[in-house]
């Protein structure tokens, strides 16, 4: 089953300009890019890792990958609305109060 018709096809091939209304179908492909990292790490840093990831069921690279999105933080709604609780609260606003009207004045 084609995608497009050849008569399109062939008219994007020359450089066509079409409007969204042209086309009938969009397809959208996701791709995850993968990058390789090289690290400087003592042998026995690295055996004792090994065998640190070996316990856990994991590979080196499963570790490192996990630690790194430890530090880096990720997309977890329900991590991030437990530091927004434990962050909540701990300000030190010197007695201020948020007022919407003063927020919003026009000078």
């Amino acid at each position: 089953m084609a995608l497009v018709s050849a008569n399109f096809a062939a008219k994007f091939a020359k450089g066509w300009v079409f409007r969204v209304r042209d086309i009938d179908t969009v397809y959208v492909c996701t791709y995850t890019v993968l990058m390789n990292v090289t690290l400087s790490i003592d042998e026995q840093l690295v055996s004792r890792a090994r065998k640190k990831a070996e316990a856990l069921g994991k590979s080196l690279n499963q570790l490192i990958r996990d630690y790194l999105q430890t530090v880096a933080g990720g997309n977890d709604p329900e991590r991030s609305i437990e530091e927004f609780k434990q962050l909540s609260g701990k300000g030190h606003s010197r007695g201020w109060r948020f007022n919407r009207d003063e927020i919003h004045e026009r000078s």
